[in-house]
């Protein structure tokens, strides 16, 4: 009513000026007082978060963990994989997220009488803590008389979570058998039994980790190993060791580390020798937006009473409104050599060998980063000053084992170049290639170390319920020494695999895994031939 009122006096007033009539003063009319309501439907809107851009980058340099000055464990080979937790309001509580299958078992089996097993079990866990048993096996038998390999491995490890920390176990179990078959089989005939080798091992090791938050000043992370490995031929050695590192937060791009580590080793075959160490490393990380570093010294007591300066430092600034950074440092280390440890690069080397001490110092410069949304690069030149560096040199006689010959003063040049490309979830590629040139030995050559390493894998993951992966390797360099003692380099040579699993329902999948596709007759180590060309496949259950 109050808006057709208010326009039927605009229409009379428009009708008045059409006439030309005027009013006199005094006596104009006055509109009375009204109000006006403009209605409007309204639909609120929520804004959409911005979706973010993943740009793959190397990750910056590590200068918050204590640096290592010892490498006494070799390389394990146990992967997990852990998801995060889903997002849901707060009001709703904590929620556990179920994963379907918690187990699985691989069985298989191919050419070169091949038997392969691997067994994974997660779903022994709790609210406070977790555990995870790995269970492998690879039999293999070649073309060649006695050349044989069974690998066989379990670990176990579980961690116990409170509010002051976590505790964690690791054990692990490995038997694995060689067989010495790099011999001239025209000249020697020996049976399997003679030629036999066996390694078992059996470590555990206890760490418990702080637990804190970006408010935590004191931190630490103290660990304890035992371990015992033995062979045939009444060779065993026994180690016990201790790791003790701590890190002090002075304010926030500031800390202060300190860590004190060793070893105590014993070597038994027909006498006992002992290889212990005791080390300390301290010193200072400084980290923020630009500029990562950190300046550490070690020392380390060894045995025949001989000491070791082991410096650690560490500079890497990124360049601003880049994704590259620049780096450059000193970095040294102190190793064992125990029977273990050489065993682990060399299977077939004789039980008898010098346990002499070694170290080495690289002094480097590099750079990192990444080129658009996908690309990722670095690159590191380095020079090497190694003391008491193991080598591998065949023995006089039939040379089916092999010696450890120590260069007591070797100088190195490297060159290391990586790449890699990544496209969201549907592929990835990437490459890495060592170059190395040794130079002032005391020996003539640094046996078997390759100078040139290449290695190469691609994998893709676009088709649903399929993986496919592969891989290739390239070495080349590699000296040694034949019957008459001459030296020889060995071919060169490229090892291309290839592996791809399909899901056929949730539970079940099938795989198949190709090694050695070239089908090259390669020696790694001379006169040990590699197994030709490798196809095995089977089935995995999920339960």
């Amino acid at each position: 009513m109050r808006a057709g009122y208010l326009f039927l006096m605009v229409l009379t007033g428009l009708a008045t000026a059409a006439s030309g009539q005027v009013k006199k003063p005094g006596k104009d009319t006055v509109m009375k007082g009204a109000t006006i309501e403009v209605i409007q439907a309204y639909k609120p809107v929520v804004k959409q978060a911005p979706k973010p851009e993943w740009v793959p980058q190397l990750p910056p340099p590590d200068t918050i963990h204590k640096a290592e000055i010892y490498d006494d464990v070799p390389q394990q080979s146990l992967f997990f994989t852990y998801t995060s937790m889903p997002l849901h309001p707060l009001a709703l509580g904590k929620e556990e997220q179920i994963i379907p299958f918690r187990n699985y078992i691989k069985l298989g089996a191919g050419n070169l009488s091949t038997v392969y097993i691997d067994a994974g079990i997660g779903a022994i866990y709790g609210n406070n803590f977790e555990t995870a048993l790995h269970l492998h096996s690879l039999t293999q038998k070649g073309n060649i008389i006695n050349q044989r390999t069974a690998l066989n491995g379990l670990e176990f490890e579980g961690t116990m979570h409170n509010r002051s920390g976590d505790l964690h176990v690791d054990v692990q179990g490995e038997s694995n058998k060689y067989y010495y078959y790099g011999y001239n089989h025209d000249l020697y005939k020996i049976s399997a039994d003679s030629v036999k080798q066996q390694y078992n091992l059996i470590r555990a090791t206890i760490d418990l980790q702080s637990k804190g938050d970006s408010n935590t000043a004191f931190s630490y992370h103290p660990a304890i190993s035992l371990s015992g490995f033995g062979a045939f031929h009444n060779t065993s050695e026994v180690s016990a060791g201790f790791d003790l590192p701590f890190a002090y937060k002075i304010e926030n791009h500031l800390q202060a580390q300190l860590s004190v580590n060793g070893a105590l080793t014993s070597f038994k075959m027909d006498s006992t020798i002992s290889n212990n160490y005791v080390g300390i490393l301290a010193g200072f990380a400084y980290n923020n937006h630009l500029f990562n570093g950190h300046a550490l010294l070690g020392y380390v007591a060894g045995k025949y009473k001989k000491n070791y300066l082991l410096p650690d430092i560490l500079a890497s600034y990124q360049l601003p409104e880049t994704k590259v950074g620049l780096f450059a440092g000193v970095q040294s280390s102190f190793r064992q050599n125990s029977y273990e440890q050489l065993t682990s690069e060399n299977p077939y080397m004789l039980n008898v060998y010098p346990k002499l001490q070694s170290s080495k110092g690289e002094y480097f410069i590099g750079i990192q980063g990444s080129y658009g949304d996908h690309f990722s690069f670095n690159g590191r030149v380095s020079y090497w000053d190694f003391k008491n560096l193991p080598t591998f040199l065949n023995n006089f006689s039939d040379q089916k084992q092999f010696m450890v010959a120590y260069d007591t003063n070797v100088n190195a040049f490297s060159v290391k170049l990586g790449a890699r490309y990544k496209e969201a979830n549907l592929w990835t590629a990437g490459i890495t290639a060592d170059f190395y040139h040794y130079s002032n030995g005391s020996l003539p050559y640094v046996w078997g170390a390759p100078a040139t390493t290449i290695r190469g894998d691609v994998s893709l993951t676009s088709i649903p319920k399929l993986i496919l992966n592969a891989c290739l390797q390239i070495e080349g360099g590699i000296n040694a020494q034949d019957s008459h003692l001459h030296n020889m380099k060995l071919n060169t040579f490229a090892d291309l695999c290839a592996s791809g699993e399909y899901q056929i329902i949730s539970r079940l999948s099938v795989f198949a895994q190709l090694n050695n596709i070239l089908n090259n007759n390669y020696q790694r180590w001379l006169g040990y031939q590699a197994y030709g060309i490798n196809v095995y496949g089977g089935l995995r259950l999920k339960f």
